[in-house]
């Protein structure tokens, strides 16, 4: 029965073609809905909410936070670790397996917190319905609970009130609703009762019908509820949450596939060797556990851990820059971005109606220019304050948004609204009318009873006889009127909704009436709009320069959205703005063609606009999804980064998104890529640093077993590399200073790996440098056949490159030798720190035990130094080389 309902179903049980309610007139409604036209009775109430149930939005279920726990193991790199964790146990080398499991426990620990840190998207969606609603039942009007609406009921409306459901107007005087949150529409919608015949037509055109989640904000009237809880507008909405998949960002597919490929080319290197000692002899639990200790220290399974803390400096950075991460790996993410979509309305602009122009004695004014020392500008401005319905007192607007637009140029050019209604007090009023389109005020102009009027431009100057322009009134002329109706279109094709003001003098004694609204007196035109924010063209050539392609989405008008996108550069051809009507005789495929060659999208849905995100995503692209409103939501789930806003946003776009900025300005977006991108190329540093110094460990336990060499390193050895001379400068370089040459780079492909064949090639290149001066050391001190002096020139050795080795991994340019090596005082410390520890370990006696190793003379110390040290010029020279080959 509740599809029965949905005024979008098409076809009854019979097969025949229904009309939606919106074509339909609140009687015939009335009759479809309930079978009579009487409210329901107390008894029909309880039957409709047995059949259709509460008035709530329905949770789907959700994960326990151990399932959440559990389902951070399921990584193929730590896999990997817990086996050899186990393995190590059952060799007996219980330190390696309890540094295993303690590492990757708190990694799982880490991402836990992330995972259960608020999906409150539908728990947000619920608050949208009003507390309480006003409703006709068994003759007498009674307030409930909104979530005891049901269908069926008559709902009575007046301003201030939020609609519990969705349904048709039965009633409406003068009625203005706020449904921006769905439609993402700037301005109030003006309700009627009138039937609409046209079909298909989109949400924000069914003036006849209200939606949940809306709020009146002028007039009253009453509606019929078709349509609660899950079949409502938002309901859907909710729907589509549910079904909506979160995208996994580039770095997380990148580090999947990363860690699957080292984790394999780790063990196939550790499963040669130990072959190898197998055939040189060696005890095969000594050789497997040696095996399993070299795959710890290869495999960095720290990775995520520093991956984590590096992202979590980056949010506290972006959270000071007014952007606030709610998914860590949504910094990343939006370093990647190509495309963002932006919602128009408080995003690209202000959020507030703001007068453009003025049209007085044939001339077109700037706002700004405005000169109230002239008669007709302000005759003008004075009526514009006195036929008007709003205020603006301490700062707070209550009102309609185009009259408070016109209260707050009076302020700015000086002029105080209250003062001036205290001057010329209103005597009578015709309140204004959807139907008449028009308002009337009375009030005694120096000593003159005189009626102001405003309206529609074409309903006022069908009623207009006379044109004021100077000091004189003139009897208006054709050529008078044309140059009028062409000022109005000229403002119409730029976006701007605009008011026309005349007046009249009538007489002392009489009150107001509809008749006085005729043979008038036409004053002047007033166009406003809701302008771009003034950082939005320069946010969006920022991202034209970046490679990122901005993509504007609103529920507005596609005049007033191709208008704003002009101004800020998003937009060129007239070609390139569409409706959401003609994407509903898309097909995806057809759509995902379509997309490249349009900028800006007007009038659109929900399911609109998670098909153009889905559409950009599908071609190869990160899409990025702004917006505000609860319309929003879905898309914004959707998309591999979604964006919310923080001032004007919706707690259920704030609970969808990713990131939410605090300044609703959409430049933060830009720094947010900026800083996305300068985090990716810090954590590839930090990588290259941990891969290459482990590669260049394996290497040297290679080469001993190839010559028949003692082994280099004790698995403590190894322990000890991975747990403290590894993380911390690989921290460090996480945290590397930020550039702004990366907005010079295009955004990196869908596709494209970390382990690139340049970068491979610098791993091999610096762990091959890392291998060499480490077997040296290692040779130096096997002079004698000393495998214990040996071992711990290698460790210290091997310990002291990797430190050395991090100031190589700040960029892929030499910078040693300019003043950049010192500007990073994370990685400075890091490495004093190793250093010290290196150095108490070989030198003080009480450690020898327990890390395996002897004590250095001075002279063997500076040896193990100086062999450390000399990767430095080394690695220098051939970045060098790749800079000038252009690598």
């Amino acid at each position: 029965m509740a599809g029965l309902l949905s005024y979008n179903y098409e076809v009854n049980a019979g097969g025949a073609k229904m009309r939606s309610y919106y074509q339909m007139s609140g009687e015939e409604v009335l009759q479809e809905v309930n079978g009579s036209l009487e409210p329901l009775t107390n008894e029909q109430v309880r039957e409709h909410q047995e059949q259709y149930g509460p008035n709530e939005l329905v949770e789907g279920k959700k994960k326990t936070i151990l399932q959440i726990f559990l389902e951070q193991y399921k990584d193929f790199l730590v896999i990997i670790l817990i086996i050899a964790a186990v393995a190590s146990g059952f060799m007996g080398d219980v330190e390696s397996a309890a540094v295993i499991l303690i590492v990757i426990t708190m990694n799982a620990i880490l991402g836990t917190v992330q995972t259960i840190k608020a999906e409150q998207s539908l728990a947000s969606l619920k608050k949208l319905s009003g507390p309480e609603a006003k409703v006709l039942r068994d003759g007498a009007v009674v307030q409930i609970p909104s979530a005891e609406v049901t269908v069926g009921d008559i709902v009575m409306l007046e301003a201030g009130d939020y609609i519990p459901a969705d349904g048709r107007l039965l009633e409406c005087a003068s009625m203005k609703v706020d449904e921006s949150a769905l439609t993402g529409e700037s301005l109030g919608v003006e309700k009627t009762t009138t039937i609409i015949k046209e079909e298909n037509v989109p949400l924000g055109d069914r003036v006849n019908m209200v939606y949940s989640g809306s709020f009146v904000t002028y007039g009253r009237g009453s509606f019929l509820v078709t349509e609660i809880g899950m079949e409502t507008e938002v309901g859907k909405i909710a729907g589509l949450l549910k079904n909506t998949s979160e995208k996994r960002t580039p770095l997380q597919v990148n580090l999947d596939q990363f860690g699957q490929k080292l984790s394999i080319l780790i063990l196939v290197f550790c499963g040669i060797l130990f072959g190898i000692s197998i055939l040189r002899g060696d005890n095969i639990g000594d050789a497997f556990l040696f095996a399993v200790a070299l795959a710890v220290a290869a495999i960095p399974e720290a990775l995520s851990s520093i991956v984590t803390i590096v992202l979590s400096f980056g949010t506290q950075k972006m959270a000071k820059e007014h952007a606030i991460i709610r998914k860590l790996q949504a910094v990343e993410g939006l370093g990647s971005v190509s495309v963002i979509c932006s919602d128009k309305t408080g995003t690209l602009t202000q959020n507030k109606m703001t007068v453009e122009d003025y049209y007085v004695d044939e001339k077109s004014i700037p706002a700004g220019a405005v000169d109230l020392t002239d008669s007709s500008q302000s005759r003008l401005m004075i009526s514009s304050i006195l036929c008007n319905d709003a205020t603006n007192a301490d700062g707070i607007e209550i009102g309609d948004p185009t009259e408070t637009a016109l209260l707050n140029l009076a302020s700015g050019l000086g002029m105080d609204p209250e003062e001036v209604r205290k001057k010329y007090p209103r005597e009578s009023e015709n309140p204004f009318d959807s139907d008449r389109k028009l308002m009337a005020t009375k009030h005694m102009l120096n000593g003159i009873p005189t009626m102001i009027v405003k309206g529609a431009v074409d309903v006022l100057l069908d009623r207009t006889d006379l044109i004021q322009l100077g000091d004189e009134v003139y009897e208006i002329t054709r050529e008078d009127r044309a140059r009028i109706e062409a000022q109005n279109r000229k403002y119409s094709e730029e976006g701007l909704r605009v008011l026309a003001f005349a007046y009249k003098v009538v007489s002392d004694e009489m009150e107001l009436t509809l008749q006085d609204e005729d043979h008038l007196i036409f004053l002047g035109l007033v166009a406003m709009m809701d302008p771009p924010r003034e950082e939005s063209a320069a946010a969006v050539a920022e991202c034209k320069r970046a490679g990122i392609r901005p993509i504007m989405i609103t529920g507005d008008h596609k005049v007033t959205a191709a208008a704003i996108a002009k101004r800020i550069g998003i937009l060129k051809e007239e070609s390139e703005a569409c409706e959401g009507s003609q994407i509903d005789r898309m097909s995806d495929e057809e759509l995902k063609d379509f997309v490249e060659g349009i900028s800006v999208y007007a009038r659109v849905s929900p399911e609109h606009k998670i098909r153009i995100v889905r559409a950009w995503q599908e071609k190869g692209n990160i899409v990025s999804m702004t917006g505000d409103g609860v319309n929003d939501a879905p898309a914004l789930k959707q998309a591999d980064v979604g964006v919310a806003m923080g001032i004007t946003g919706s707690e259920v776009s704030k609970d969808a998104a990713a990131m939410i900025l605090t300044d609703d300005n959409f430049a933060t977006i830009v720094k947010a890529v900026e800083n996305g991108r300068n985090l990716y190329r810090n954590i590839k540093f930090a990588i290259q640093f941990l891969l290459s110094g482990n590669f260049g460990a394996i290497l040297a336990v290679l080469v001993a077993s190839i010559f028949a060499l003692p082994v280099p390193f004790a698995p403590v050895h190894l322990l000890f590399i991975n747990l403290l001379t590894d993380s911390l400068p690989a921290i460090a370089l996480g945290l590397e200073p930020h550039s702004k040459a990366v907005m010079e780079e295009k955004p990196r492909p869908l596709n494209e790996s970390i382990l690139t064949k340049d970068f491979l090639l610098r791993i091999a290149v610096e762990g091959v440098s890392v291998c060499a001066t480490t077997m040296t050391a290692f040779l130096i001190g096997y002079r004698d056949g000393n495998a214990l002096l040996a071992s711990t020139m290698a460790f210290a050795t091997l310990c002291s490159a990797r430190l050395f080795h991090g100031f190589n991994c700040k960029s892929n340019k030499p910078v040693v030798f300019t003043k950049k090596v010192a500007d990073n005082k994370y990685l400075i410390g890091a490495f004093a720190l190793g250093i010290l520890l290196v150095t108490a370990v070989v030198m003080i006696p009480g450690l020898h035990t327990i890390f395996k190793v002897q004590t250095l003379s001075f002279t063997q110390l500076f040896t193990v130094y100086g062999l450390a040290a000399l990767n430095i010029p080394v690695i220098q020279l051939l970045k060098a080389i790749w800079v000038k080959a252009g690598k």
